[in-house]
């Protein structure tokens, strides 16, 4: 299995890059992967949805769809676009250290 090192501590990863497990992201990895993702900064609204995902993940072992998030992080689809550009539910669960959502490609 591939491993990534973030924040300086190698982690088990997916060949998609997506974390195997998620007990091992801290939020001081979430700038480094973000980068690798093409985001420079993440903004509060990035962080928003970034915590809402490992909640959501949390709860019901997979993160939400991009419709879902839209309903349920406090963030338009439209916004969650500008945020994620490379789509908004992959995206923000590799930054948040999730597995990769059901239903996303």
């Amino acid at each position: 299995m591939p491993t990534a090192t973030y924040a300086g501590t190698p982690v088990p990863v997916t060949e998609d890059g997506f974390f195997t497990d998620p007990d091992r992201w801290t939020e001081e990895m979430a700038p480094e992967i973000a980068r690798e993702a093409g985001i420079d900064a993440l903004t509060d609204q990035h962080w928003q949805v970034i915590k809402h995902m490992r909640h959501e993940y949390a709860e019901k072992g997979t993160g939400p769809t991009v419709r879902a998030l839209g309903r349920t992080s406090g963030v338009t689809i439209k916004q969650l676009y500008q945020l994620f550009p490379k789509g908004p539910a992959k995206i923000a669960a590799k930054i948040a250290g999730i597995p990769k959502p059901r239903g996303c490609i």
